[in-house]
């Protein structure tokens, strides 16, 4: 059992949008593929549906939006892992079976 919150994404049909709060944080992230590149992107939105981010690489191990310092940025790790120990590659092979996208945060 994981010890980080994971976000279940059904990746059938990209681009997909969802909703999300982190904290007192609301918005809405959007998951897209590049099929000529084989990786995913994450595009962040406002409350008010504006755009903060767009097209931020998921790559593994790396906290989403760590290149950014922008005030309006959640205060949030978002890490594209794999607990299993499988791999350490975030792409259409892994991502969404044994990489999956967590808040890096323990919990007991």
């Amino acid at each position: 059992m994981s010890k980080r919150y994971r976000y279940d994404l059904n990746l059938e049909n990209l681009p997909m949008m969802f909703d999300t709060d982190f904290g007192n944080y609301n918005c809405t992230m959007q998951i897209n593929y590049n099929d000529v590149g084989d990786f995913y992107t994450v595009d962040l939105f406002d409350v008010n549906n504006n755009p903060v981010i767009l097209g931020e690489k998921l790559i593994y191990g790396k906290r989403l939006w760590s290149d950014y310092t922008k005030p309006d940025l959640p205060i949030v790790d978002l890490v594209p892992l794999d607990e299993s120990g499988w791999t350490t590659v975030c792409n259409k092979e892994t991502f969404g079976k044994t990489v999956f996208l967590y808040i890096d945060t323990v919990v007991d």
